[in-house]
Formats: structure tokens, C-alpha cells, sequence
């Protein structure tokens, strides 16, 4: 599981500000496939105060999956980051999806 961890981490580290990527998408560049929940479970566990850039990630319809304070909190650190989110949480993936 610790491989599994660092081999996630070091993927969401690596987008770039501005873009997004699902959780989805975090799992296969990583090489596990078919793992978004466990991506969803590992950002969910994170200590506070982590530099990795967790909220650039969001499920496969384009929206933050998070609520209440921590919905509002993800999506100020998007629009900070350039951006747009709708007030549902919604984000074009075809104008912000990361594609390394």
C-alpha cells in the first residue's frame, strides 16, 4: 500500500496549476487502473497543512465530490488556481483536464 500511496502522490504532484484531473485518471497514470476510490480514500486521509495539491482533483463528471466546508474550501483553491467552477462545483474538463 505505501507504494501504492507514493506512486499517487507523486502523480497529483505533478499537475500543473491551472489543470485538473479526476481521480480516475490520478489512478491510471499511476498504474492502477480501476482505483479511483482508493485515490478518493488516500487525499481523504492526507495530514493537514500537506502541500499536494489535492484539490485539483475531481471525479469523472467534472465536479468536486467534497461538502460543506470542504466543498467551499476545494473550490476556492481552483478558482485561485485560474480555474472557472460553477456554483454546483462543476468544471470543464475539456478547457482543464490534465493530459500528460
Amino acid at each position: 500500500m505505501d507504494q501504492f500511496l507514493a506512486q499517487i502522490f507523486a502523480v497529483i504532484h505533478q499537475i500543473p496549476q491551472g489543470k485538473v484531473a479526476t481521480y480516475g485518471d490520478i489512478a491510471r497514470f499511476a498504474g492502477f487502473p480501476g482505483y479511483a476510490r482508493h485515490v478518493g480514500r488516500a487525499l481523504g486521509n492526507l495530514p493537514e497543512g500537506s502541500k499536494l495539491p489535492w484539490f485539483r482533483v475531481i471525479n469523472s463528471q467534472g465536479a468536486i465530490s467534497l461538502k460543506g466546508d470542504s466543498f467551499e474550501r476545494q473550490k476556492a483553491a481552483l478558482i485561485q488556481d485560474g480555474i472557472e467552477v460553477s456554483e454546483a462545483g462543476k468544471i470543464k474538463l475539456r478547457l482543464y483536464r490534465w493530459q500528460p
